[in-house]
């Protein structure tokens, strides 16, 4: 009986799927009626899109439950003599034979199917409703596979659940694309995960290593694994490099010139080599003769901003720093980039009340400057969904143009890349408003509206022996409890000031 029923189900689905596809075809004619037909059609195919990605997601979720189920029915229905390992390989190979995937893809469905039906309620709650895609399900599997049961659970409940202390603001888990999903659960996981980021990096040092892939059509890929200031500080370097020598009659491209200007670096000898020195203008596809060597154009100051809480610069916490483009990094990695000469990064102090920035580097005045500093941190990247590009590789630009009335202000800026800058001025594509803190979202020409993701600030962590002193009353943020236990948010203006702000006042002032 249940073959027969599970028979039926997978009968309906398949005379679903051929309605849609007859749908999908038959739109092309569209109505006579309608006045704008061509409209109609595309509105039509969005929808049927829209419900592909939910169907997906909830058969991706069965499809998890079946082989979860499957995988404890074999170990529980399987001989005692049969060795552990013996089941496990059995029940992989099975499951592989099923769905025409490897023994290896197998068993990364079963331990993913296994985390999802045990520990993960929530995601695969999410999943079943059709709300995150199978892709964001892996992400948080794998977000979570090393943390314990409680933090995991924590992180689960930021990205998914609206009534969690503290959930994640701006455009929703599912409605990013994995791979941007998969760089916020991170970052959220550095800043909560219960060792401390200090062991952890630590590890990572001892681990750094650089390697060497050979790949088809006489080609290699070289890779270098290292602690994020260097390797960010690296990029933004070449990066930096490489825009310089773009012109009108250089043809090649600027992920070309990266690539020019990363050999012609390392190959250099000390005695400048004029073959080594002069391969950022003669190798590659297109390169043009008498293109400037590296030796030949001055280097350029690559920016890098990192986002410190006060007292984790100070030292009385070991709070995570934020770098741009990368995400957390050590409290002491910050503090050693600040105070040894590092100019090319920008120190940003935020309130420990509330998170938000206090001020950029003192190195920069002019309100361009600043303006341009505030867009990179609230944004980190361009704001177009789904988009990655750098924020140090974009231009502010006016939301409501200058010439209908738009201001100068944070509130009416964004920061698209030249490619969806482009979008903007060349198609229906529009921005929505932004505010101080979130950027702007974006209206497709169907009407439909996508919101943008932002970086989540929260109030750094305040050490013990600065916390409000008894009889203070309450204060915003994630303040210790007092003597009397209370917790709480009033003014930010307080009489007389804690230890902590005595503190923040005598270092700000002798700035």
């Amino acid at each position: 009986m249940a073959s027969e029923a599970v028979a039926k189900a997978f009968e309906a689905i398949d005379a679903a799927v051929a309605m849609l596809r007859h749908e999908v075809a038959e739109s092309g004619c569209g109505s006579p009626s309608d006045s704008d037909p061509l409209a109609v059609v595309a509105d039509g195919c969005l929808d049927i899109l829209a419900g592909i990605a939910r169907a997906e997601a909830r058969i991706a979720a069965l499809k998890a439950e079946a082989a979860a189920t499957y995988a404890d029915s074999a170990r529980s229905a399987a001989p005692l003599y049969i060795p552990v390992q013996a089941q496990e390989m059995a029940i992989a190979a099975e499951v592989g034979c099923v769905l025409a995937i490897g023994d290896r893809a197998a068993g990364a469905l079963l331990e993913q199917s296994y985390a999802l039906s045990t520990s993960l309620p929530r995601t695969l709650a999410a999943l079943q409703a059709g709300t995150v895609s199978w892709q964001h399900a892996r992400v948080m599997v794998n977000e979570t596979a090393t943390l314990d049961r409680d933090a995991a659970k924590a992180l689960e409940a930021h990205f998914l659940d609206a009534d969690a202390p503290n959930p994640a603001c701006g455009c929703p888990a599912g409605e990013m694309p994995a791979y941007r999903f998969r760089r916020k659960a991170r970052t959220w996981r550095e800043r909560h995960h219960p060792d401390s980021i200090e062991k952890r990096h630590a590890k990572g040092v001892e681990d750094r290593c650089l390697e060497f892939t050979p790949e088809q059509d006489g080609m290699a890929r070289m890779s270098a694994y290292l602690p994020a200031d260097q390797a960010a500080a690296i990029w933004n370097r070449i990066t930096a490099i490489a825009r310089g020598l773009q012109d009108p009659q250089e043809d090649r491209t600027l992920t070309q010139l990266r690539a020019d200007v990363f050999a012609a670096a390392a190959l250099r000898s000390d005695s400048g080599c004029t073959r080594c020195r002069n391969s950022i203008g003669s190798s590659g596809t297109g390169a043009r003769a008498g293109a400037p060597g590296l030796a030949d154009i001055p280097t350029p100051r690559a920016e890098v901003l990192i986002t410190v809480p006060i007292f984790s610069l100070l030292g009385v916490t070991e709070e995570p720093a934020m770098l741009d483009g990368y995400g957390p990094i050590p409290a002491s990695m910050a503090r050693d980039l600040v105070a040894n000469g590092a100019d090319s990064f920008h120190r940003v102090l935020v309130d420990p009340r509330d998170g938000a920035p206090l001020e950029i580097g003192r190195t920069s005045y002019r309100l361009t400057k600043a303006m341009r500093n505030w867009l990179r941190m609230r944004d980190g990247k361009c704001p177009f969904p789904g988009c990655s590009n750098h924020s140090l590789d974009n231009e502010a630009d006016h939301l409501l143009a200058w010439h209908h009335g738009g201001t100068t202000g944070i509130s009416n800026l964004g920061q698209p890349c030249r490619r969806h800058h482009s979008l903007k001025h060349a198609s229906g594509w529009k921005p929505t408003p932004a505010t101080k803190n979130e950027p702007p979202g974006w209206v497709s020409p169907s009407g439909r509206k996508y919101k943008s993701e932002h970086q989540d600030w929260e109030p750094p962590h305040w050490p013990p022996s600065l916390g409000p002193r008894a009889g203070e009353g309450h204060r915003p943020g994630p303040y210790p409890p007092t003597s009397t236990g209370s917790r709480g948010t009033v003014d930010y203006v307080q009489m007389p000031p804690s230890a902590g702000e005595d503190c923040l006042r005598a270092y700000l002032g002798a700035r």
